[in-house]
C-alpha cells in the first residue's frame, strides 16, 4: 500500500492559525531583541554597546496556564504566535530560523507586562509550521 495523501506545501494551516488568532484576540506581542554585533575584538571587551531591537509579532494570543499552587511561586503563560508573522520578522533580520529569534529574545511584552522565554515549541500541519507556543513567566523587577 502506498501513501497518496498529498504533500504539496499549501499555506491552509497558517492561513486558518492567522484566522483564529484574529479572530479571537488579535493582540500583538512585542520581542525585545539584542541586535547583532560583529565579532570583533573591540565587542568581546565591551567597547562596541549593544544593540535593542523591538519586533511586533501580529496575531497572538495570549492565556494563562492552569496554576499549581506553590508559595511564591509565579504564574505561568502561555502565548500563540502566528507562523507566518514570526517567519516574516526572521526573514527581515536576516536570521536562520525562528529558534534563533527566539534565543536572542530578552523580553517579550503583551499589554504593558514583560514576560521573560521559558520554553518554546512548533505546531505543525502537513510539514509546515503553523504556530509557535511560547511558555511565559511573569519578569519581576530586581533591585538595584
Amino acid at each position: 500500500m502506498s501513501d497518496t495523501a498529498p504533500r504539496n506545501p499549501v499555506g491552509a494551516p497558517q492561513m486558518l492559525a492567522d484566522a483564529l488568532l484574529r479572530s479571537v484576540t488579535g493582540t500583538s506581542a512585542l520581542l525585545r531583541v539584542t541586535g547583532t554585533t560583529t565579532d570583533t575584538d573591540q565587542s568581546e571587551v565591551g567597547l562596541v554597546p549593544t544593540t535593542f531591537a523591538e519586533v511586533i509579532i501580529s496575531p497572538a494570543l495570549m492565556r494563562k496556564l492552569r496554576p499549581t499552587w506553590q508559595e511564591g511561586g509565579q504564574s505561568k503563560w502561555e502565548l500563540l504566535l502566528s507562523a507566518t508573522s514570526v517567519e516574516q520578522q526572521v526573514n527581515a533580520l536576516d536570521l536562520a530560523s525562528a529558534q534563533s529569534l527566539f534565543a536572542m529574545t530578552l523580553a517579550v511584552t503583551v499589554a504593558g507586562q514583560d514576560y521573560l522565554i521559558e520554553a518554546m515549541a512548533a505546531n505543525e500541519a502537513f510539514g509546515q509550521v503553523y504556530m509557535y507556543r511560547l511558555l511565559l513567566r511573569e519578569a519581576r523587577q530586581q533591585a538595584v
